[in-house]
This record gives C-alpha cells, sequence and structure tokens, in this order.
C-alpha cells in the first residue's frame, strides 16, 4: 500500500492516548545529568511504574505479561503512551513486536510530548520506517516525502531493537543496530518520551514492547 504522506494524516484519539503534561511548566529532568546516565528505565515488570493502563472497544493500552502492550482496533489511529516525564535531550531504546494484526502498521517511539505535540520514530512489520512531527493536529514526515523500506527491519512478528536520539535539533533513527535516518528540527525543546503504536487501513494492530530505556546523550 503505498504510504504517501497524504496517508499519514491521522485521527489521534487522546482519550485513548491519555497521557498528560504539567499545567505548570517545570525543568526538563535531564538538566545537568552527565552524559551516558540513565533517565529512565522500565522492563514493565511490574504495573506501577507510572504508564496509561486503559482498555475500551478503541483498544487496549497496560502491562502484560512483563511487556507493555497496545492494542489499537480504530482505522488511521494512534495509540500514544508515555511515563509522564520530562526530558530535553534524550537517547531512548526499546524491543519491539508485533503480536497480532496486519504488517501495516506503526511501531515506535516519541519524544518531547506536550500534550499533544511530539516527534516520532516509527517502523512498519512490512518493512518501512519515518521519522516526522506531530503538530496542530497534523502529521508530517521529516527529512523524507514518504515512507521509505529499509532491509534492516525485521518483518512480521520478529522483535526489532528500536533506538531514537532526540538530540538539540537533531533526531536520530536506529533499528537493530543501523542508522536509518536523520532530519533536523527546531518545533520542540522539551517533553514526555513514550510508545506508539497505530493503524492504516486495517484494525486490530497489537504490539509488546519491553526493556525501554532512557538515557542522556
Amino acid at each position: 500500500m503505498n504510504r504517501l504522506l497524504i496517508l499519514f494524516t491521522l485521527l489521534i484519539v487522546l482519550s485513548f492516548a491519555c497521557s498528560t503534561t504539567p499545567a505548570t511548566p517545570v525543568p526538563p529532568q535531564d538538566q545537568g545529568v552527565p552524559s551516558g546516565s540513565v533517565l529512565f528505565q522500565d522492563d514493565f515488570a511490574k504495573p506501577v511504574s507510572g504508564w496509561d493502563r486503559f482498555s475500551t472497544a478503541e483498544g487496549t493500552m497496560d502491562y502484560d505479561a512483563g511487556g507493555y502492550r497496545l492494542l489499537v482496533n480504530n482505522l488511521q489511529t494512534n495509540a500514544l503512551s508515555t511515563p509522564h516525564r520530562n526530558f530535553a535531550d534524550v537517547r531512548m531504546e526499546v524491543d519491539s513486536g508485533k503480536l497480532g494484526g496486519p504488517d501495516e502498521n506503526r511501531i515506535g517511539l516519541i519524544c518531547r510530548y506536550t500534550s499533544s505535540d511530539y516527534y516520532f520514530f516509527m517502523l512498519t512489520s512490512d518493512g518501512f520506517y519515518g521519522i516526522g512531527i506531530f503538530s496542530g493536529g497534523k502529521a508530517q514526515l521529516l527529512g523524507q516525502s514518504e515512507m521509505k523500506a529499509d532491509s534492516n527491519i525485521k518483518t512480521g512478528m520478529a522483535v526489532n531493537h528500536i533506538r531514537a536520539d532526540c538530540v538539540g535539533d537533531t533526531l536520530s533513527f536506529y533499528i537493530n543496530g543501523f542508522p536509518v535516518a536523520t532530519a533536523k528540527d527546531t518545533t520542540l525543546t522539551a517533553g514526555d518520551v513514550g510508545l506508539l503504536a497505530g493503524t492504516f487501513a486495517q484494525p486490530g494492530v497489537d504490539v509488546v514492547f519491553d526493556n525501554f530505556v532512557v538515557l542522556k546523550p
């Protein structure tokens, strides 16, 4: 299926992606932290580490069997979940795998989430990737006009290791240890980190994440 940018105009159901940002601005938690320090990490072994827990007919976001599960049943919809933190520059890593549903899906990481705006780094289970920004109610790919294929992405039910760096105005994306894309943007400077799963033309995207870590780059 064609993944041109017009297809990537998303419906974000904010009641489903129920992360919030504090009304009173607070300094990013990574200020003054040495490079290489672990800012946050979670293996999802205990369901008390702050991630959203939510289940309706639209989908599910919850701890599940030692991982964190995002199930999306609506079309052209993203589900987002965050641990309710605030960072500026981060290096995020996570293991992700498809539990069920179509290979034409969205699986990824987000950074600098502020109520509704965020940067996203995503791949699909049929081998495509993209970096972009969601701002002002619209999604836009950065550094590419459409999602691109990459042979480093493990397709189908295989597990992929995803890394995303948000450092200053530079966004870098790595899949299974290989650099796949870099883009520059100055719109967002700080915010929450988190996980993303979403649908294109078929419902039932079911994804599990594990070994989430946020480092100071």
